[in-house]
C-alpha cells in the first residue's frame, strides 16, 4: 500500500539538532550553536502546533496517556540524559557513550519504510505516513538490557498491530522481521564485524500484534534523538533490549523464524525469544538482578535489584508462551 503525502508536513530535526540535552546546557559552543540554530525551527512548527523548541530540546512529539494495560508504569524515569547518553547502538560504536558521540552523522529525513512479505497490501512508507497512522500515546516502559542494567523511559508511539492491520497479513505469516539501515557513510560503526549488517530482528505475530508493541518515534514528550533509534524504532518492554531494533527500513512478514543479529553471531548466548527471564542466566553472568540507572539517584552506580520475569510485564504476555520450555525457548 503505497501512502503519499505533502512535502510540507513534519520534518524531522536534522542530524546537527541532535546532541545530548547535557551538552547543550554545560558546553558553551553548543549553546552558539543552538542560538545559531534557532531560526531553523520556524519551518518546523507546524506540524508541532507551533510550538518553537527551547534550545536543548528536539522538537516535540506530545502523545495522550496510553490506555493500554501495563502501558504506564509509575516508577520514576531515568534523566533523559542518561537515556540519550548511555545506550547500545552498535552502528555507531561499541561503548556506551558511542551513539551520543557520534549518530550526528545520522539523517533521519527523507525516511521511508519498507514493508513487503506476505501481505495482502505491502508498500513503502514515509515518516509522516507513519507519523499519521495511529494517534500518538505515552508509554512510560521498563527496559531491560542483557548486559544487567535498565532504565525507565517515557516513550512517544503507538502498538505495532496499527500498522500490521493495515496491510493485512496473510495466513501464512507466522514471523515480522525488522531490518536496520545499514549505511556505511552514515554509521562508522559498520566498520565493525562484531555483527554482520544490516541488523535484524523477529518477533512472532502474536508478540508483533501484542499492544504493549510499540512502533515508537519519540521519547520524553520529543522526537528520537539519532542515538536512540531515529526516526522509528521498536520498543519490546518485555523482552531484552536489544529485540528493540532501532532506526527500522524495513518490515517483512514471513513464514519462517528470521535469522535475527545476535543470534546468528552468538547463539548460545542469545536465542530468538529473549524475554527477559532471571531464571536463565547469560552464559557468562546472571541475570537475577539488575541496576537500575536513575534510581534513588545512583546513576550508573545505582544498587542491584531483582530482575522481574518478563521485566515485571508478566500478567500481560505471559499467556504468549503457555506450554512453552522457557528455558529452552529462552
Amino acid at each position: 500500500m503505497l501512502i503519499r503525502t505533502p512535502d510540507n508536513g513534519f520534518v524531522h530535526p536534522t542530524s546537527s539538532d541532535i546532541t545530548p540535552r547535557s551538552a547543550y546546557l554545560q558546553r558553551r559552543q553548543w549553546l552558539l550553536a543552538a542560538a545559531a540554530a534557532g531560526a531553523t525551527w520556524a519551518a518546523r512548527d507546524a506540524w508541532a502546533q507551533n510550538t518553537v523548541p527551547r534550545p536543548g530540546k528536539l522538537a516535540p512529539l506530545p502523545g495522550k496517556p496510553s490506555t493500554v494495560p501495563g502501558g504506564t508504569t509509575v516508577e520514576k524515569p531515568a534523566r533523559y540524559e542518561d537515556a540519550a547518553g548511555y545506550n547500545n547502538f552498535y552502528e555507531f560504536g561499541l561503548d556506551k557513550e558511542d551513539p551520543a558521540r557520534y549518530a550526528k552523522t545520522l539523517k533521519p529525513q527523507p525516511w521511508t519504510v519498507q514493508v513487503e512479505g506476505l501481505v495482502n497490501k505491502p508498500g513503502r512508507f514515509d515518516l509522516e505516513a507513519l507519523l499519521k497512522l495511529a494517534p500518538m500515546e505515552e508509554r512510560i516502559y521498563r527496559l531491560r538490557c542483557v548486559e544487567g542494567w535498565s532504565m525507565v523511559i517515557p516513550w512517544e508511539g503507538y502498538s505495532l498491530a496499527e500498522l500490521i492491520k493495515r496491510v493485512e497479513p496473510q495466513g501464512s505469516a507466522k514471523y515480522v522481521e525488522f531490518v536496520t539501515l545499514a549505511d556505511d557513510k552514515q554509521m562508522p560503526g559498520l566498520r565493525s564485524n562484531v555483527l554482520n549488517w544490516p541488523y535484524v530482528e523477529g518477533l512472532r505475530m502474536d508478540e508483533a500484534l501484542h499492544p504493549l508493541t510499540l512502533l515508537t518515534f519519540g521519547m520524553y514528550g520529543e522526537v528520537l534523538p539519532n542515538q536512540n533509534g531515529a526516526p522509528v524504532r521498536l520498543v519490546v518492554p518485555w523482552k531484552y533490549g536489544f529485540k528493540s531494533g532501532k532506526s527500522i527500513v524495513k518490515i517483512r512478514f514471513t513464514e519462517q523464524q528470521p535469522k535475527t543479529a545476535w543470534n546468528v553471531a552468538a547463539p548460545q548466548e542469545y536465542g530468538f525469544y529473549s524475554n527477559v527471564n532471571p531464571q536463565v542466566s547469560h552464559p557468562r553472568w546472571s541475570q537475577a538482578t539488575e541496576r537500575r540507572i536513575g534510581e534513588d539517584g545512583g546513576g550508573l552506580f545505582a544498587k542491584r535489584r531483582q530482575t522481574l520475569m518478563f521485566n515485571g510485564y508478566e500478567a500481560q504476555v505471559g499467556q504468549l508462551y503457555a506450554g512453552m520450555d522457557l528455558k529452552k525457548f529462552y
